[in-house]
């Protein structure tokens, strides 16, 4: 493959990066279903949560799956669940309605993660893989920063016909879905046979069994832990701390994708650069995912499909975090979230110097 041909080819995976950023709108989404039920904090994180949940049930499954109908066919399938999830709050934002949707969402997310990353592996060709990911999460990042904007726009823009107010949200990612599933599905991408057998189920979760591969396992489940946790905490930090209303402060979770944006961008620099700049890029939570993946990936290429898996079932990481800060903040207020992540953070902390190591 040509090096033209990798960056056409490499546009709408870019874009299917952005629809991968469509998970993180549940942070401020909860947030506002939180508002408009009247519901206790408990209970709101019950939906980030069950998000990620899809996660440990869907991830290893998906890279089988890859093996038999192909990394392509698999991410199509991922952005069609998408686009149904995004479609539901259109009609209504009950409890029950919310369910539904943030499951399919978690699901088409799983698919998605599972099989984009190993995707992207194949039009690279293997080159430059950790800072094209990196970048990759960098395009992710735009749409996950531009949720709580188009939120606070839409709570202030009342449709009357369709009272849709901030779940307008989910009527742009959805034209957004749409565009992304038709521009993949008419890119051509020749993939590489799966040589061998393909693994079983047992096999792939023996593969945890590898030092790296385990944990870089651990470095994803707590940077989502941490990712989803500021997500939806920042703002309720601010709401109790500083009196704001959600609209006010839907803006910190913006913020911290801003952020997080511009280490994805520096940090994709940086990889392409240097052959290991971990202590360089480590300075966030930005490009821990990338490392993680890559660093997986690429210790055991001839298993790729089946450490994709395994590295987004880490994701459940979002399960966790935020069912825990939500009992937590019950109890405690926001700081007793605050000390959930402070765990995720001090595990990150000792693992570039383990990954050094291993």
């Amino acid at each position: 493959m040509t090096k033209q041909n990798k960056t056409i080819y490499l546009i709408p995976v870019m874009l299917c990066f952005f629809c991968m950023g469509f998970v993180d709108l549940v942070g401020i989404a909860s947030n506002y279903v939180k508002e408009d039920l009247a519901l206790s904090d408990s209970v709101a994180n019950v939906l980030p949560s069950l998000v990620f949940f899809w996660f440990l049930i869907f991830s290893v499954p998906t890279g089988m799956l890859m093996n038999k109908i192909g990394r392509k066919k698999t991410v199509l399938l991922s952005l069609v669940v998408t686009v149904v999830s995004l479609l539901l709050p259109l009609f209504g934002e009950t409890f029950s309605i919310m369910l539904v949707s943030f499951s399919l969402l978690g699901i088409g997310n799983a698919l998605m993660q599972t099989s984009l990353n190993p995707l992207v592996s194949t039009v690279m060709g293997g080159g430059n893989l950790a800072a094209t990911l990196t970048f990759g999460q960098f395009i992710k990042a735009i749409a996950s920063f531009s949720a709580p904007y188009l939120a606070m726009w839409g709570a202030t823009l009342v449709i009357p016909e369709f009272g849709l107010n901030w779940r307008v949200l989910f009527g742009i990612f959805f034209v957004v879905g749409i565009l992304s599933t038709v521009l993949l599905f008419v890119t051509p991408i020749e993939e590489p046979p799966i040589e061998g057998r393909p693994s079983t189920f047992v096999e792939c979760f023996k593969l945890l069994g590898t030092p790296i591969v385990l944990l870089s396992f651990l470095g994803i489940m707590c940077h989502v832990g941490i990712d989803v946790g500021t997500n939806t905490t920042a703002p309720k930090i601010l709401m109790e701390r500083l009196g704001m209303t959600l609209n006010e402060a839907a803006f910190a979770t913006s913020l911290y994708f801003i952020f997080r944006t511009l280490g994805c961008l520096t940090g994709s620099f940086f990889l392409r650069v240097l052959k290991i700049a971990i202590a360089l890029v480590g300075y966030g939570n930005s490009n821990v995912f990338s490392m993680c993946f890559a660093t997986a990936l690429e210790s055991m290429p001839e298993k790729q499909n089946e450490v994709s898996g395994l590295m987004i079932m880490g994701l459940f990481g979002g399960t966790i975090f935020p069912l825990l800060m939500g009992f937590m903040s019950d109890a405690m207020g926001q700081a007793g979230a605050v000390l959930v992540m402070a765990v995720g953070v001090i595990y990150l902390f000792t693992y570039i110097k383990q990954l050094k190591t291993a």
